[in-house]
């Protein structure tokens, strides 16, 4: 009995002493999720973006050689077979086959039109070869006109006058012709070895584009130009080209043979977090396949014209990220998850971004956990912090949203709401200051000679140049004084 009392007074002080460290550790969740404390550290701001690897540098798998030939007739060409993406293939290995349909029905046309030209070109030669035949004939019909001519003029030595005149008469009219049918003879030969040149001419020229349509056609069949992983091209809109897919002569690439010794990530970032990025920034970059590897790199390329995605409203802008070092895992088109570092602040505090509320007129506030309400001054700002510059010390604890007495809560740093706005100010008249400047720079760049003003400068003499120039300069006065003039006037309201 007495074994049986002492045991169950054990269970009852186990129970209890659990009891007791559950509600500390309850209560512990409670306050944490009830309050946050401000913490001095480093801290980052960071843009945060989702990517797709890419090749640095890639060697392109194209259609034939020669297919946006002058003479080509070829437009669209679909893919009938594509080996599948991320086979490894070396050197001359096979990739992929086109459809030549549209492409033998072209060919015909064109062998069609070289018999023709090959039937025309015979029938040329032979009408020459006949025409210059009768021609010849009137030659020598004509040469014995003349023969004639000239034996009945030598015959008639004893005849009349008027008869030997009329003979001569004759004899003249035969050389005439003779001599006119003699020009016209070489004219025509000139004229048709001309005529058979060109249809020679016209003729090669076909059979040219024969030969190099079926050269292209022996191409139809696509092979690796060099060693690597086959990935398949990309089209505008972000499809793949895959079976069924066409190439042109302006676009011919089948796909793509990636170099995955380097690597970058591709991204967008938004129009309202793109003046934070820079070039040379560093970024953490996470891949989804293997969320358990992290990797580093950093910005080399930010795009300076915004663009719209498909299927998007808003613009964003090209970001490029190369990753500083490349594992054998890693496949184009893969995912990644990209933050990039645009600002560090070494020792700094910090609080949640919940804690921080603000009056009708824009001074921020923390409800902390004494019961003040405490005005701060607030510093940069990442997805989840902001830093305090001035208003609280590192270990504060504030709430985490407004208490239901904060009616009774009393009032702190009255103080700071001068440094408060003098900020805003000064972060107004740094805006100010960067919209002059652009204007400043577009006035300038209105005023710059257009190359026909150049042309016409260089011609002018030294009083035209200078007088030139003085015009050019109280333009340039003049609209700085009709500018101060606006600004005056709109600050006298």
């Amino acid at each position: 009995m007495k074994k049986t009392l002492i045991i169950s007074g054990i269970v009852v002080a186990v129970a209890i002493a659990g009891l007791i460290i559950f509600n500390r550790i309850t209560k512990k969740d409670e306050l944490g999720l009830l309050f946050a404390e401000a913490t001095r550290g480093k801290f980052e701001i960071l843009v945060s973006t989702t990517g797709e690897l890419q090749a640095e540098n890639s060697t392109e798998i194209e259609g034939p050689e020669g297919l946006g030939g002058r003479r080509m007739r070829f437009r669209n060409i679909n893919i009938q077979d594509l080996i599948p993406e991320g086979t490894v293939v070396q050197k001359g290995d096979y990739v992929a086959t086109l459809d030549r349909s549209e492409a033998d029905n072209s060919l015909k046309d064109e062998i069609d039109e070289l018999e023709q030209m090959e039937n025309e070109y015979e029938m040329k030669k032979l009408d020459t070869t006949i025409t210059l035949g009768d021609l010849r004939d009137d030659l020598v019909n004509l040469k014995f006109n003349m023969e004639e001519a000239e034996i009945t003029l030598e015959q008639s030595k004893y005849e009349p006058p008027t008869t030997i005149r009329q003979n001569r008469i004759n004899l003249d009219k035969a050389q005439r012709s003779y001599e006119q049918a003699l020009k016209n003879y070489d004219l025509k030969v000139q004229q048709a070895k001309a005529d058979v040149r060109e249809s020679y001419l016209e003729l090669q020229k076909q059979k040219q584009t024969v030969e190099d349509m079926q050269e292209v056609l022996s191409q139809f069949t696509v092979t690796a130009p060099a060693p690597g992983m086959v990935i398949y091209k990309r089209e505008w809109d972000g499809s793949k080209r895959q079976v069924g897919s066409s190439i042109s002569p302006w676009d011919p690439v089948v796909a793509t043979l990636p170099d995955l010794s380097t690597m970058i990530s591709k991204t967008y970032v938004n129009e309202i977090d793109i003046s934070k990025v820079a070039v040379d920034q560093p970024v953490r970059i996470s891949v989804d396949a293997f969320p358990e590897k992290n990797y580093t790199g950093k910005v080399i390329s930010v795009a300076n014209i915004g663009e719209q995605l498909p299927n998007t409203d808003a613009k964003v802008f090209e970001v490029i990220i190369k990753l500083d070092k490349v594992e054998s895992i890693l496949r184009p088109s893969m995912t990644t998850g990209n933050q990039i570092v645009t600002k560090v602040f070494e020792d700094v505090v910090s609080i949640p971004l919940e804690c921080v509320h603000a009056t009708e007129d824009s001074i921020p506030y923390v409800y902390r956990k004494n019961n003040v309400r405490q005005i701060v001054v607030l510093g940069s700002a990442n997805e989840n912090r902001v830093v305090v510059e001035q208003g609280l010390e590192e270990g504060d604890m504030l709430h985490l949203s407004v208490p239901e007495d904060a009616a009774d809560f009393r009032v702190q740093g009255e103080e700071l709401i001068d440094v408060i706005k003098e900020k805003a100010r000064l972060r107004k008249e740094r805006e100010r200051k960067a919209e002059e400047e652009i204007q400043k720079e577009n006035s300038r760049k209105d005023r710059r000679m257009s190359p026909e003003m150049m042309e016409r400068f260089q011609n002018m003499s030294d009083e035209e140049k200078q007088e030139m120039r003085n015009k050019m300069q109280q333009g340039g006065e003049a609209g700085e004084r009709s500018s101060a003039n606006v600004k005056v006037i709109t600050k006298i309201p």
